[in-house]
């Protein structure tokens, strides 16, 4: 395919889920929004209101990176997964399959569809939380570096997920039994350093603590972990991801079962 041909393939899937994620606003959308607003009554102001400080920050401002982080990565990996096993569910995947579009072709423009979403969700949820507190971003462009790779790497997880996935339970269960724990486990309510010497090193192994501590950050030029490794670990995760995604779809892996 030359360049142009794979532009408009690229604009082709992409584009028709941005309409389906903006039709569907009340179940792409919405969810997120009425979730972190809890989370923000509930944990801001209820509980944080007792705990005070959390690494020399109000716990609401404190809490406000993870929670849009989190509702970043389940956005990405739902509509990659969603996405990827909707193709397969209907058969539409054959057509692409058929098409002139190469491995990495097909699996950019999937991912792209889980960026998107989880970009369009983190918005939503970051203009959320200026009415409840006051959040400043001290590094924009890394800001949106790190947003990006973060949900590359979910999306990735997501499309990984559709291939191997026969039923609709199945698309559920990494984010149900994986993403939620780890999530929850990842630093969006606490700082990595209270946690006793050895939580601390079992904690190294969430990759999730990785990508909140870099996200945070960028608002408040504060870290738990180096920043130089959270983001080598991350460029790698990233990395190794897409190759196993483009394989599975160069050798057509679960794409025609």
């Amino acid at each position: 395919m030359i360049f142009k041909q794979k532009v408009i393939a690229f604009n082709t899937i992409v584009g028709r889920e941005f309409k389906r994620t903006f039709r569907l606003w009340a179940q792409t959308l919405l969810p997120a929004a009425v979730t972190t607003t809890l989370y923000f009554l509930i944990f801001g102001h209820l509980i944080g209101r007792r705990i005070g400080t959390m690494a020399n920050l109000p716990y609401l401002d404190f809490i406000v990176p993870g929670l849009i982080m989190m509702t970043m990565l389940t956005a990405s990996f739902s509509a990659a997964v969603s996405t990827v096993f909707s193709a397969k569910f209907n058969h539409s995947i054959e057509e692409i399959l058929i098409s002139p579009m190469t491995a990495k072709n097909i699996l950019v423009s999937f991912m792209c569809v889980g960026i998107i979403r989880g970009l369009c969700v983190g918005i939503i949820v970051a203009i959320i939380a200026f009415f409840f507190t006051h959040i400043s971003i001290h590094h924009f462009i890394f800001m949106l570096f790190i947003a990006l790779l973060s949900c590359a790497i979910f999306s990735l997880m997501g499309i990984i997920n559709g291939l191997f996935a026969r039923n609709f339970d199945h698309i559920s269960i990494f984010p149900v039994f994986v993403i939620t724990p780890l999530s929850y486990l990842g630093g969006i309510f606490y700082s990595l350093s209270i946690l006793p010497p050895f939580w601390q090193k079992i904690a190294l192994f969430n990759p999730i603590i990785y990508i909140i501590s870099s996200f945070r950050y960028t608002f408040y030029s504060h870290a738990d972990i180096n920043l130089l490794i959270s983001v080598v670990l991350m460029v790698l995760l990233f990395i190794i991801l897409f190759i196993i995604g483009a394989s599975l779809f160069k050798t057509r892996k679960g794409l025609a079962e």
